[in-house]
């Protein structure tokens, strides 16, 4: 259809142009989708069996949704990309403030326009992009600034007294007239502004300062809430909720692999990030691994959640500390390393809210402490678990590196060590690298130099040797040397804590 041609009701008629309530128009496109068997939710990842078929549900079903789920969980993405179920284009009343269809004019305006000029009215195609209306709630939001009110300054311009409709003011909703209208943090809202949606939601009815008038609006409501905010900030009130049909809930990925996918696909990085870093396999885990400890973490807000953005944030400032070292030291690439994962705690302090264990821990430090227990569950995945092949008493692979230290040898990692330095200190390790050679056999040169490292890592964790924080790095040590050493001012319960993660 050209729709450069088409400028006239009377042309609309020529082709036999039919309007669909907007509702109506997403089922259509909706069933288009399915029989295609495409996918208009595009990039939204680990709902395929979920949250997705609910949605397509409740579109068929022609309903007003709430998505109902924890920060993080995509909610106000999914609500955007509703658009793509929305016609590329469709015809409105020229000039007209709340989108009137040509065919079932709503507005004084429409309907006076249409009155004096019939088939010669003229028209104007909106995109569905101009069809979506997002609105945050935040308690000084209005009655006016949703629904409408009478305006002073257009009653002044037209000479026009406050009785006349033409001085009102048409507010987001009835602007969002044959649209997708969307709030985020539903419970945000005034209950009295709560009440102003019952009709619009049920009759479709509208009131503004008294004015009796009746918009039959025809809109696709979208709302998204958070259950944190029933208790902390506000509550959706009963009858509003009884009159949102669907309730759709969210959930954060079920598994360090969708997440891993979800944290590649939505971070940002530079052309050259991309080119010069190499962040392996194993380092993309341990970061998902970070948010999954969160979740789980006694020092951690369970209800208030952990979002997704944690592990975008600290995958890109991984790799934005990788890049520091490459451009001090002058190199051409590099590959990160598990010492660079003290790069991510300022990604996970400003996104976990502590309980008051948590609290008396200190951000940052429970943030080390999250990164040690992501460290140890992934090592599981490499290489033997050191307490249970001490409990079997079996051959212990890790002896001879354990031995090694336990004659005073430590190793310094500093956080701007050049590659060639990185390597000839791993390689100085008797036993380390036969390790590595034996449960990770196919690992190249890069790949093996990071295992060694993690072995050294993992070590730690399981409490086989010690590891304490320098000013500008990591230092490896004898456990049971260290125990013995301790200086009188080291103070292991403040945040100069030497315990590089714990």
């Amino acid at each position: 259809m050209e729709i450069k041609k088409i400028n006239t009701i009377g042309d609309l008629k020529k082709i036999g142009y039919k309007s669909l309530p907007v509702k109506e128009e997403l089922r259509k496109n909706m069933i288009e989708f399915l029989h295609k068997g495409e996918n208009p939710f595009e990039g939204i990842i680990g709902y395929d069996d979920t949250v997705i078929p609910e949605l397509q549900t409740a579109i068929l079903s022609r309903h007003n949704i709430i998505l109902l789920g924890l920060r993080g969980q995509a909610k106000t993405r999914v609500a955007r990309l509703f658009i793509n179920l929305l016609d590329e284009y469709i015809p409105i009343i020229e000039g007209s403030e709340i989108n009137d269809d040509p065919f079932n004019p709503i507005s004084k305006y429409a309907k006076d326009t249409i009155s004096e000029f019939g088939d010669n009215t003229k028209i104007s195609w909106l995109h569905r992009s101009e069809r979506y209306t997002e609105k945050l709630a935040t308690p000084d939001v209005t009655v006016a600034d949703l629904i409408g009110d009478v305006d002073p300054i257009k009653a002044a311009s037209l000479k026009l007294p406050y009785s006349d409709e033409r001085v009102i003011h048409f507010g987001l909703i009835p602007r969002s007239h044959r649209g997708i209208f969307v709030i985020n943090e539903l419970p945000d809202l005034q209950a009295r502004i709560q009440v102003a949606l019952f009709n619009i939601l049920q009759e479709n009815d509208i009131q503004i300062r008294g004015f009796k008038i009746r918009l039959p609006l025809d809109i696709q409501f979208i709302f998204t809430a958070n259950p944190e905010d029933y208790t902390n900030r506000g509550s959706i009130v009963t009858p509003l909720k009884d009159r949102i049909d669907s309730q759709i809930l969210t959930h954060y990925p079920r598994t360090a692999f969708i997440s891993q996918k979800i944290t590649e696909q939505e971070a940002q990085l530079t052309k050259e990030q991309k080119e010069k870093i190499l962040i392996p396999e194993l380092l993309k885990q341990i970061i998902e691994q970070i948010a999954f400890e969160a979740r789980e973490s006694e020092y951690v807000d369970e209800k208030s959640g952990v979002s997704a953005r944690l592990t975008i944030a600290a995958f890109e400032n991984l790799v934005s500390f990788a890049e520091r070292r490459r451009i001090l030291n002058n190199e051409n690439s590099t590959t990160a390393r598990i010492s660079d994962l003290v790069g991510v705690v300022p990604a996970i302090t400003g996104k976990i809210e502590l309980v008051y264990e948590g609290e008396q821990e200190g951000s940052a430090k429970v943030a080390q402490i999250l990164i040690s227990k992501a460290i140890r569950k992934v090592f599981e995945q490499y290489f033997p678990n050191p307490e249970q092949i001490k409990k079997k008493q079996s051959q212990n692979p890790y002896a001879q590196i354990i031995n090694w230290f336990s004659k005073g040898n430590t190793i310094d990692f500093l956080t701007s060590m050049s590659e060639k330095e990185y390597s000839a200190k791993l390689r100085s390790i008797p036993g380390l690298q036969k390790v590595v050679d034996e449960y990770q056999p196919d690992a190249d040169d890069s790949m093996t130099l990071l295992f060694m490292e993690f072995i050294l890592f993992g070590l730690a964790e399981f409490s086989m040797l010690s590891k304490f924080k320098l000013e500008n790095g990591i230092q490896f040590k004898d456990m049971l040397s260290s125990m013995f050493n301790i200086k009188p001012e080291d103070d292991f319960d403040t945040e100069e804590d030497s315990d590089f993660f714990r």
